[in-house]
Parts: structure tokens; C-alpha cells; sequence
């Protein structure tokens, strides 16, 4: 079985990790959207409310689980069994950031990283800039899922 997981702190999650999802879903037996805990981060979004709007934009999937943890990704998919990690990238510094982790996850195991480019459409979205968007009471509408909606 091909299990991905697909790590994040998704604060929020953008259209442009729903896209990297959906398209790897055919590449996938299982994708788990595992979202990352650090006490060290300020998040805007509760755990609960990141899970929660993950679980709404992929209800009908499937194929598509979200879980939370702490600790090392590759610990995380070596317990849940996964073979690979899932990883978008958006530009060159994205790409030189997750070459680093995923030769390091390679060296500490035999788990792959796995890269999709993201769509035209959604290269310039992040969840800082979303963050930014909502903080100062901007349109946010157009760079999340539509399981993202708060109160202004």
C-alpha cells in the first residue's frame, strides 16, 4: 500500500495544500494530512479548529485522514506506516528548504519525499499571507478552502 503523510502545521490550510492533496490522491493508496504541534508556535487557529477545517474540505474523500502529533515527521510516518512524505513547493526557496529535510529523512530512513509543484493558481497563496490577510480584515475568501470561515 502507498501511504503519504502530508505534514503541516496548516494555519490555515490553503488552496494550495488542498490542491498538492487532491493531486496526489492518485498517486496514493492513503494520504494522512498530519497536522503538527509545536508549543513554541503562536498559531491564529485552535488545533481543534485546523482539524476541523481540514476534515470539512476532504469529507468525501476517502483516501484523505487528518491526525495531529508532535515530534519528528518521519517518526510520525514510520508509527503510521507510511512510505512517503508529501510535500508541495511553490518556489526555489521552498525547494531548497525541503531538500535539506528530505536528504536528512532519507539518511535517518528509508522514507521518500515526494514533490509536487503547486499550480500557477495557487503558487503565491501561504498560510503567513493568509494570517496577514485576516488580521487586518481583508478578503481571505479566495485563498482557502471553503471549510475556512471566521467571523470578522
Amino acid at each position: 500500500m502507498r501511504k503519504a503523510i502530508f505534514p503541516g502545521s496548516f494555519d490555515p490550510i490553503t488552496l494550495g495544500h488542498e490542491d498538492i492533496i487532491k493531486r496526489g490522491i492518485p498517486l496514493f493508496d492513503e494520504i494522512v494530512i498530519a497536522i503538527g504541534v509545536n508549543a513554541e508556535k503562536k498559531y491564529m487557529f485552535s488545533l481543534e479548529e485546523r482539524k476541523r477545517f481540514i476534515e470539512e474540505t476532504f469529507k468525501d474523500e476517502p483516501k484523505v485522514s487528518v491526525i495531529t502529533y508532535e515530534g519528528l515527521t518521519i517518526d510520525l510516518a514510520k508509527k503510521q506506516k507510511a512510505h512517503f512524505i508529501l510535500r508541495g513547493l511553490r518556489n526555489p526557496a521552498d525547494f531548497e528548504f525541503e531538500k535539506a529535510i528530505a536528504h536528512t529523512n532519507r539518511k535517518l530512513s528509508k522514507i521518500e519525499t515526494v514533490f509536487l509543484l503547486t499550480a500557477a493558481s495557487t503558487s503565491f497563496i501561504s498560510s503567513s499571507i493568509v494570517r496577514d490577510v485576516l488580521r487586518h480584515g481583508g478578503e481571505y475568501e479566495m485563498l482557502v478552502p471553503d471549510a475556512v470561515r471566521v467571523k470578522k
